[in-house]
């Protein structure tokens, strides 16, 4: 079948579903203007400074960091938190926004990213799922109980030298037990991180399903740049396929899909564009 013969199958699938499912990896980004972290040199040419260091991003995503050198650890996370909260989600959002709102049966957004983009585009907080957490909060290192925090509530700003990317002090501090502060965010090896808030939208995510999944054709799954590297969007979206939900992928590097479900070969925004404009 032809791209165009796709995208035609796709708008009529989306037009006849009750319930909407939007699933997102770090590929939904790009349009919004954000770095492509995808292999070492797309992440590079971001951060150059690691480059001549010899650091991925899957060496500094390590927990350690924060033990071994703090200032190397907020001014990578700290850099990529500033860069969020100054970022436009792009229109596609807005479009995605619209669909959600005229689904009888209701819907959901299930993310890897944890840049906060769909809460920016004014996504109701109580109907996502951040699989990954989320940069837009904190926990304690001192693990005093003090629990999971919202960065903007405790004025959170971490100022990054941009030649070395590393952070300046004061680096942020819990303000119960003075220890430092981390994201809330999953990283590799990463054994220490709170999950708690990830599991209530977990919760309320299977509560969803379960709403919906007796009828799952009425469910459209629309997935949004998630790649294989780390494929527990892309699972998800093959799942519920395999239950008879529709799946619509947008990837313009990997848009392979099960039998059944349609693969666009396209840019986030492009394909959003032409689906719901």
């Amino acid at each position: 079948m032809s791209l165009e013969a796709d995208v035609a199958r796709a708008v009529s699938v989306i037009r006849e579903a009750d319930a909407l499912l939007v699933t997102a990896g770090a590929g939904i980004g790009v349009d919004s203007g954000l770095p492509d972290f995808r292999g070492d040199e797309g992440f590079w040419n971001a951060y150059p400074p690691f480059r001549e260091l010899g650091l991925s991003f899957v060496d500094l995503a390590n927990p350690t960091w924060f033990e071994r050198d703090p200032a190397r650890a907020w001014g990578f996370y700290g850099h990529r938190l500033e860069l969020y909260r100054r970022t436009k989600p792009h229109d596609g959002f807005a479009l995605l926004q619209a669909l959600a709102a005229r689904m009888s049966r209701g819907h959901f957004v299930f993310t890897s990213n944890v840049d906060g983009a769909f809460q920016r585009a004014g996504f109701d907080e109580a109907r996502i799922v951040e699989c990954h957490g989320a940069l837009d909060y904190v926990q304690c290192l001192g693990d005093c109980g003090v629990g999971i925090l919202r960065a903007d509530e405790l004025s959170i700003f971490v100022e990054v030298d941009p030649t070395t990317f590393r952070a300046q002090e004061p680096l942020p501090r819990c303000p119960r037990c003075r220890a430092l502060f981390r994201p809330n965010v999953l990283m590799f090896g990463d054994g220490a991180w709170d999950g708690a808030r990830s599991e209530a939208q977990e919760a309320r995510f299977s509560a969803f399903l379960a709403s919906v999944l007796p009828d799952p054709a009425s469910l459209v799954v629309i997935e949004c740049g998630a790649g294989t590297a780390i494929p527990t969007v892309r699972r998800l979206g093959d799942r519920l396929a395999a239950r008879g939900a529709t799946l619509v992928r947008i990837n313009v590097r990997e848009p392979e899909v099960p039998v059944g479900s349609l693969g666009l070969p396209l840019g986030a925004l492009e394909a959003l564009t032409r689906l719901l404009g």
